[in-house]
């Protein structure tokens, strides 16, 4: 088991801040030095060092760290997995989960609190990260689990097919475009529009469909690229660009008529999600979770499109 000062240590070298770790903790910052120096005097070396811009962990810090880390998540899963075997209902666990935009925001959210529901003890977290930031903390061990798009499958990483996703093509209906009878690629390719950030999994679905019929995002007419879904939706109902959205997060605004669909002849863009994981990682709270999101996900979800053995392995 963690004593108090490891778990203190693990806080500050996580924020590399007295102050942060103390406010995570709910303890003063004096209280945190304190087991911070008890640990120093056992191991006898020190663990930080300090400087008039911070700390930063010594080499034996980094050493100690990696070990601490790897027995605090051999705690929590025994934590978890010994208390299941009382009662699957009442265990105790945490999970952490890094998603998409659009699966963070429209889909994974009734999914978590069914979930809390059925299993009251239960604590997740979910955090909204880009593809490429996802895949990042997963590597780093930041995260138990991963919903993402995948393009390119990563040799360390197990994938599990989840949901899919339809992205559209759409305007505000002030914008002139919308009087067309038909919207062609030539208009596509003219048109104002607005972007995702690099790293998106919106955009990368966009350039692997539009690279299908010979165009470039550098042939699109890009007036502005915006982190997140939401930032893009606003944005396009406040201007009169056109832009690449996921269905799912602008049903309401076509319902309202706030925006219109511009289907585009030959374009289709549509994108499975996939659980992710660490090859080897058997968490059973992880397994259990993407169980229940398979259990209830909407049977009005796309079929499945990806054959996994078609996607390129990298790494």
């Amino acid at each position: 088991m963690l004593s108090t000062s490891h778990r203190v240590f693990l806080e500050v070298a996580t924020h590399l801040s007295f102050s942060k770790a103390a406010k995570s903790l709910f303890m003063s910052q004096p209280a945190v030095s304190r087991h911070i120096k008890l640990l120093e005097e056992q191991y006898k070396f020190a663990l930080f060092a300090r400087s008039s811009t911070g700390i930063q962990l010594t080499s034996v810090g980094e050493r100690v760290y990696h070990y601490l880390a790897e027995a605090q998540e051999l705690q929590r899963k025994i934590d978890y997995e010994i208390s299941a075997l009382q009662s699957e209902q009442a265990a105790k666990g945490n999970l952490l989960i890094g998603a998409s935009t659009t699966v963070s925001l429209y889909i994974i959210p009734s999914l978590v609190s069914g979930f809390l529901q059925e299993f009251k003890k239960v604590f997740i977290r979910v955090v909204n990260r880009n593809m490429e930031h996802v895949i990042h903390a997963l590597m780093n061990k930041e995260i138990d689990l991963g919903i993402v798009e995948v393009d390119n499958k990563l040799g360390a990483f197990s994938y599990d097919y989840f949901t899919s996703d339809r992205i559209i093509v759409v305007c505000s209906p002030l914008n002139p475009i919308t009087r067309k009878d038909a919207f062609s690629l030539d208009d596509l390719v003219k048109a104002p529009v607005a972007l995702r950030e690099n790293g998106s999994g919106t955009l990368a679905v966009v350039q692997r469909e539009l690279s299908k019929v010979g165009i470039s995002i550098s042939d699109l007419n890009t007036q502005v690229r915006l982190g997140g879904t939401e930032a893009l939706k606003n944005y396009l109902l406040a201007d009169r660009c056109i832009g690449f959205i996921p269905q799912k997060a602008v049903m309401r605004e076509l319902a309202s008529g706030e925006l219109v669909e511009l289907p585009v002849p030959g374009l289709t863009f549509e994108r499975d999600f996939f659980f992710v994981r660490r090859k080897g990682d058997d968490f059973e709270l992880t397994k259990r979770f993407i169980r229940f999101c398979k259990q209830h996900t909407s049977i009005d979800a796309l079929p499945v499109k990806t054959d996994l053995n078609a996607i390129p392995e990298v790494g």
